[in-house]
C-alpha cells in the first residue's frame, strides 16, 4: 500500500524499537520544558509536568533556536530497576507490580513527585513534531540526539521488504538481551514529505 500510494518500487524506512512504556509529549518554549502530558486519547492527556521533571533523562532545558518544540517519546523502566522495585515492595509487605509498563505508568501518574523520582524511570524520544528543517525522520531523530534527548540506539534506515525483514530478524535475536521490554518494532516511511503524501490512518 505504501509503494502504491507513492507509486514507487522501493521505499526507504526508518526502523525502530516499539518500547513497552507510556507515551508522553514534552513541550519546550524558548528551550525550556513547560509541559509534559500523557498521550491520553490522542487529542488530550493528563498533565504530568511536575512528575516528569524528576526523570533525569528528560532535559529541563535545551539549546533550541525555535520558540516552540514538541518532542514525543516513551517513559519506561529498565528490567533491573523493575526487579529492584518489586524487591522493595515485597520487603515492605506491599503488592508487587505485574510488569514494568504498569510500574512506569503508575509512577508517572503519582500525586507525589517524590515517589516518581524514586522509581528510576527512563525516557526515549522517538518523534520531533516540529522537524525544524529535517528532510527525513532519521534526520529528526539525529537532531533530538544532538539536543540531548536519549534516542533508541538500535534504530536503522532500511530499504524495501528485505531491509524490513532483516531489521526484524536482528531485533528478534537481541530482544532478550535488551535492558528494557519491547512490544516489537516500528517502521516509518523515512521521508517526511512522503509521510505527508500518504496521510494517516
Amino acid at each position: 500500500r505504501v509503494r502504491e500510494g507513492l507509486q514507487l518500487e522501493a521505499v526507504e524506512y526508518s526502523a525502530e524499537l516499539k518500547f513497552d512504556g507510556l507515551a508522553i509529549s514534552l513541550r519546550y518554549e524558548n528551550g525550556v520544558l513547560t509541559q509534559a502530558a500523557t498521550r491520553g486519547d490522542g487529542e488530550s492527556g493528563e498533565d504530568v509536568t511536575a512528575n516528569l521533571r524528576t526523570v533525569r533523562s528528560i532535559p529541563l532545558k535545551i539549546d533550541s533556536a525555535g520558540d516552540l518544540l514538541e518532542v514525543r517519546g516513551e517513559v519506561l523502566m529498565y528490567r533491573r530497576d523493575f526487579d529492584a522495585l518489586n524487591e522493595r515492595q515485597r520487603a515492605a509487605g506491599h503488592k508487587e507490580y505485574v510488569n514494568p509498563r504498569n510500574a512506569a505508568a503508575g509512577a508517572v501518574r503519582q500525586l507525589d513527585s517524590r515517589i516518581t523520582a524514586s522509581r528510576r524511570l527512563r525516557f526515549f524520544a522517538y518523534a520531533l513534531v516540529s522537524e525544524g528543517g529535517a528532510r527525513t525522520h532519521s534526520e529528526a531523530l539525529d537532531r533530538l540526539e544532538k539536543l540531548g534527548f536519549p534516542v533508541c540506539e538500535e534504530r536503522a534506515v532500511v530499504s524495501g521488504v528485505e531491509g524490513l525483514l532483516g531489521y526484524y530478524g536482528r531485533i528478534g535475536t537481541l530482544r532478550e538481551k535488551l535492558p528494557y521490554a519491547i512490544d516489537g518494532v516500528v517502521y516509518k516511511v523515512n521521508r517526511l514529505d512522503w509521510q505527508e503524501r500518504l496521510g494517516y490512518v
